[in-house]
């Protein structure tokens, strides 16, 4: 059994900040990595992260994300790959200075998208590397792509990949970034509730509540998360996906299958 992690880019950057790590975050969630891994050595985990005030703010300048013609300038996709690239280097170096065994494999190299859409990937480095007991760490990323040129290869496209690997398919997804699913953006409506569990009954009127994203991100938000988290669960019930703020423990428990008193999780349907 698998476990998908993504660090969100909105709270290992500040996002409105370009390229600023949030290094006391990165460096404690690793810890948590590292705590996990200590305690329960047989966990499978795939670790990803979004590029936050790095990738996504190069892609926006440059419109990488609306693709490219052939005799286009493709400076700014080598840009937006470096930023990419960054960040990805801080987030692995802190994994390696909590002794997890990080193994970075850039998806930048093997991913082709149509309009967006990843429709390959080489993955198995990434199965290599857990036979290996590494802990395989990818990050959104730039594509090619075969009719607009190219696009941006969200986290959440390429977890959305990973669960059709057979050998790759996890029980569980983790998103640490917003500490919940709420009823309105809690950043405009303070009133907003949090929403405990998002099941097949409620899923509707969920995404009727949700809304973009805090700062730049040229990924869709919140909305298209939810829509796509949804979707893979939609075709694994057995699926269940956890929304959680960048707290440590919290990560350890949701990581365990713990009970979370915070949070929201994404499940089939309700126990």
């Amino acid at each position: 059994m698998t476990t998908f992690i993504k660090f969100g880019g909105s709270v290992i950057t500040h996002k409105r900040l370009p390229q600023t790590p949030d290094l006391p975050t990165i460096h404690a969630l690793a810890r948590a990595i590292a705590t996990v891994q200590q305690h329960a050595p047989q966990t499978r985990m795939v670790l990803s992260h979004g590029s936050g005030s790095y990738g996504h703010v190069a892609a926006a300048q440059y419109g990488i994300h609306q693709g490219l013609s052939g005799d286009a300038d493709w400076y700014g996709f080598a840009v937006t790959s470096g930023a990419a690239l960054r960040l990805n280097r801080i987030v692995v170096d802190a994994l390696l200075d909590a002794h997890v065994p990080a193994f970075s494999l850039q998806p930048s190299t093997t991913v082709q998208t149509v309009d967006g859409a990843v429709v390959a990937w080489d993955t198995s480095h990434i199965e290599r590397a857990l036979a290996h007991h590494l802990t395989p760490v990818i990050h959104g990323d730039v594509a090619f792509d075969r009719r607009q040129g190219c696009s941006i290869a969200s986290t959440e496209l390429l977890l959305q990949w990973l669960c059709g690997v057979p050998s790759l398919s996890p029980t569980r997804i983790i998103l640490v970034g917003e500490s919940a699913v709420y009823t309105a953006d809690p950043h405009q409506h303070p009133e907003a509730e949090r929403i405990p569990v998002i099941h097949r009954g409620n899923i509707t009127s969920v995404l009727g509540g949700a809304t973009g994203s805090y700062g730049i991100d040229v990924t869709g938000g919140m909305a298209s998360k939810i829509r796509l988290m949804w979707s893979l669960i939609t075709h694994n019930h057995a699926l269940e996906v956890t929304f959680i703020r960048p707290d440590p423990t919290l990560l350890c428990s949701a990581i365990l299958g713990n009970p979370l008193v915070e949070g929201s999780r994404m499940i089939w349907e309700m126990e």
